[in-house]
């Protein structure tokens, strides 16, 4: 792997343990965060995924445009351009007054984060 690959990754996995840690919070949870962190590590992916191919990605937080550029040498990703797509609108939306993300939004981008993050681990070639 990599080292620029490695260094994508524990961002990534560094998102996800916020992402994780939003969701059990018992007190003053913020929702917002653990949103804004499973569209974070879903970005910090795609970009290891791309970095490990040798492709050139521009600096976007759009997941699908990301997802198109995995989707050459990744074709079975393609079930994941929803999930995806739902992720991106947390990228900026819910980090600023107007609007907030709920209970069951923090808990459908953690099962969604979730499962992109098991298959583009197996695709770096992670067991789990």
């Amino acid at each position: 792997m990599k080292p620029l690959t490695a260094e994508w990754l524990e961002k990534a996995e560094g998102d996800f343990a916020v992402l994780e840690r939003e969701c059990r919070a018992r007190k003053r949870p913020s929702y917002d965060a653990a949103c804004f962190h499973a569209q974070q590590c879903a970005e910090k992916y795609l970009k290891a995924m791309l970095c490990e191919r040798g492709a050139e990605f521009p600096r976007t937080h759009d997941l699908v445009s990301l997802l198109e550029l995995v989707l050459r040498a990744e074709n079975p990703w393609e079930h994941f351009r929803e999930d995806l797509a739902y992720l991106s609108e947390f990228a900026v939306a819910y980090r600023y007054p107007g609007d907030s993300a709920s209970r069951n939004h923090a808990l459908d981008a953690r099962r969604r984060c979730r499962e992109f993050r098991k298959a583009a681990r197996l695709s770096l070639g992670f067991r789990k």
